[in-house]
């Protein structure tokens, strides 16, 4: 395993605080996904294999016999490798206009090895009530390259998703009238209930009492009964607050990452780390016999062997109740490498001597 990354997430002074937009969202004010199934044409030879994607064959039939040829009788002789079935998807914006663009991405279904340079024919967009609320068309780019000879082939990237900027065209909108709406709720994007609390009372001190109520870690209510919804959504956005924090350490083993929060604390704890290493490291060398010798060459074998006991390696106390950059001052002193931090901190962490929540991914 490589060498891990450790990222110390200390917080901010209390005087710098962040605005509300930046940690919280308004209920209901959301994208909506969408999905659909298209053709790509113009490969160069890297599309599906007909024979073996069926899908493929019958779109293309059914598409050709839409616009007036009729391929029924000569379904056999379909050997085209320049068409590919695919996967359109795409985020609907919240308050998207009919005629307004937006980016879709491409992703082939069959076993094409290349999209590059292709185009999407008309592709409907469907969201999950089955409507449909674009249409998808354009050239896509996947930005990969790929080429092939006898003997080898390099690829970069994946040439078989790619994207289309502006690709498809807003058919229908999402009906959602914001301006009517007398209650909103903020959603905390990192539930807490502090947090809650703090956000609700600035409402209340910018806006004026009553507007907002905090009703659990993640929701803040919102009462505009009689006021302009727009105006002071846009005002309460630009507060500011300090949002808090819980103790959380987090291990991603796959990457080798450890993220701690400046609210982590150990008490006090012994730390000793260090393994027995045997080295043996083989280096041969030749013998020749002298001049005019009746000897033979051969190999002698030398062999060095090193043991590392670690016997350099100490026992080390951390106090109780140290801060997060007093542990890892501890722990470097100990001469612990970021490969071992890991198993380290799941010891304390079983010792009962981490106050944090241990999250391992």
């Amino acid at each position: 395993m490589g060498a891990f990354l450790l990222i110390l997430v200390l917080l901010a002074p209390a005087s710098a605080q962040v605005r509300i937009k930046d940690i919280a969202d308004v209920e209901g004010i959301r994208e909506n996904q969408l999905v659909g199934y298209g053709l790509v044409v113009g490969l160069n030879g890297t599309g599906d294999k007909l024979d073996s994607a069926v899908f493929t064959r019958q779109s293309l039939i059914g598409m050709l016999e839409r616009l007036g040829v009729n391929t029924r009788d000569q379904e056999s002789k379909l050997k085209t490798k320049n068409i590919a079935a695919v996967m359109v998807t795409a985020d609907l914006p919240a308050f998207s206009r009919t005629g307004s663009r937006i980016d879709i991405a491409v992703s082939a279904l069959g076993d094409a090895t290349n999209l590059t340079g292709g185009t999407l024919l008309v592709t409907p967009l469907l969201a999950a009530d089955g409507e449909v609320y674009a249409v998808a068309q354009g050239t896509l780019t996947t930005g990969a390259i790929a080429a092939r000879g006898a003997a080898a082939s390099v690829t970069k990237g994946v040439p078989t998703a790619g994207k289309i900027a502006n690709g498809a065209t807003v058919e229908r909108e999402v009906a959602f009238r914001l301006a009517s709406l007398n209650s909103l709720r903020l959603g905390l994007r990192n539930p807490d209930l502090t947090t809650a609390r703090r956000i609700a009372d600035a409402i209340n001190r910018a806006l004026g009492p009553g507007i907002a109520t905090a009703t659990d870690p993640r929701t803040v209510a919102l009462d505009f009964q009689g006021r302009d919804v727009i105006d002071n959504l846009a005002r309460l956005q630009e507060l500011r607050v300090e949002p808090d924090n819980a103790a959380v350490v987090v291990i991603d083993e796959a990457s080798g990452t450890i993220v701690m929060g400046a609210n982590v604390r150990v008490s006090t704890v012994a730390i000793a780390q260090g393994n027995l290493t045997i080295r043996v490291t083989e280096t041969p060398q030749v013998s020749q016999p002298g001049p005019l010798s009746n000897g033979t060459t051969t190999t002698v074998p030398r062999t060095s062997i090193q043991v590392d006991e670690g016997a350099d390696k100490k026992l080390g106390i951390l106090a109780g109740n140290v801060t997060l950059r007093d542990l890892v001052s501890g722990l470097n002193a100990l001469g612990v490498g970021p490969r071992d931090m890991i198993s380290i901190l799941q010891s304390i962490k079983a010792a009962g001597a981490l106050q944090a929540d241990l999250q391992v991914r």
